[in-house]
């Protein structure tokens, strides 16, 4: 630009301040970490996983074995009881009834066997579907912390204010300036200016008038007093970071509004943290 730009020289314009950039730096590796340690859950999980069905494999197979073992012991009965028999001289009356109560024996057992294994599978599936279950959610932890991180790479968008310089993060609301404020990156002022103010009203160490508010077509037009100079803002939009030097360090300042009615806008003062404070600390500057 050949022309100076309200009255600043573009070798005057300062480079962009960093400390969002690299606050924005640590936030996404903080969400990379917590992807990583999600990933890490998700493979322990899966590790557990095989330790259960590894369980009910065991389970199964030494079911089986005691079955082999009954099937051996009830042989062993019926064969000793044969002997006993010869020995005692006990009738076959007596043999078949001793032969039908080793059956209902066995089958006793057996059932009991059934039903425990059924009982064990029962809660080893249980404890399969658990660790399924905890999978799934760690996947869908996963997926909202994807979705929450490109939210956040949305949001810390940044945009160009009225000098070209590229701006710091931008608040819409006053939610979203609370959100600055707790960052600590830079000192906030918030306003609310009428038009039929008579005088500059004071913000942190400048002064602003408004002149024009037309909610219509969504502009306006006020005046920036800043040492001892009135810097015209003419035909501005809504979130428009207008930009402009002050103080003897020459510290970028920045307006945005982010609420207009009829000849009344609402919005806040942006300064470096190494720029002048204003002199009244008891309270809020520029607050109506």
């Amino acid at each position: 630009m050949g022309t100076s730009i309200m009255g600043v020289e573009p070798e005057q314009l300062p480079p962009a301040s960093s400390g969002t950039t690299l606050w924005l730096k640590i936030l996404l590796a903080l969400l990379a970490a917590g992807l990583l340690a999600t990933g890490v859950l998700v493979y322990n999980l899966k590790q557990e996983l095989k330790a259960v069905e590894a369980r009910q494999a065991a389970t199964e197979q030494a079911s089986a074995e005691l079955r082999t073992q009954i099937g051996g012991t009830a042989a062993d009965l019926k064969a000793s009881t044969a002997a006993l028999a010869s020995q005692v001289g006990m009738t076959q009356k007596q043999l078949v009834q001793r032969a039908a109560g080793l059956r209902r024996e066995q089958q006793a057992a057996e059932e009991r066997i059934t039903t425990e294994q059924k009982q064990q599978i029962s809660a080893v599936s249980g404890e399969v579907a658990g660790v399924k279950a905890e999978v799934g959610t760690v996947r869908s932890e996963a997926d909202t912390t994807r979705t929450d991180l490109d939210t956040t790479r949305a949001k810390l968008e940044r945009t160009i204010g009225d000098l070209n310089l590229q701006s710091g993060l931008i608040a819409h609301t006053r939610d979203d300036l609370d959100v600055l404020k707790h960052k600590g990156d830079r000192n906030y002022y918030e306003f609310t200016l009428a038009r039929n103010n008579k005088k500059p009203t004071p913000v942190g160490t400048i002064s602003l008038q408004l002149r024009k508010a037309d909610p219509k077509h969504g502009k306006f037009t006020l005046d920036v007093i800043s040492d001892d100079k009135t810097i015209a803002k003419k035909d501005k939009n809504l979130y428009e970071p207008l930009q402009f030097y002050s103080g003897k360090d020459r510290n970028l300042f920045e307006i945005v509004v982010f609420s207009m009615e009829k000849d009344k806008i609402s919005g806040y003062l942006s300064t470096p943290k190494s720029a002048p404070a204003p002199i009244e600390t008891g309270k809020t500057p520029g607050v109506d």
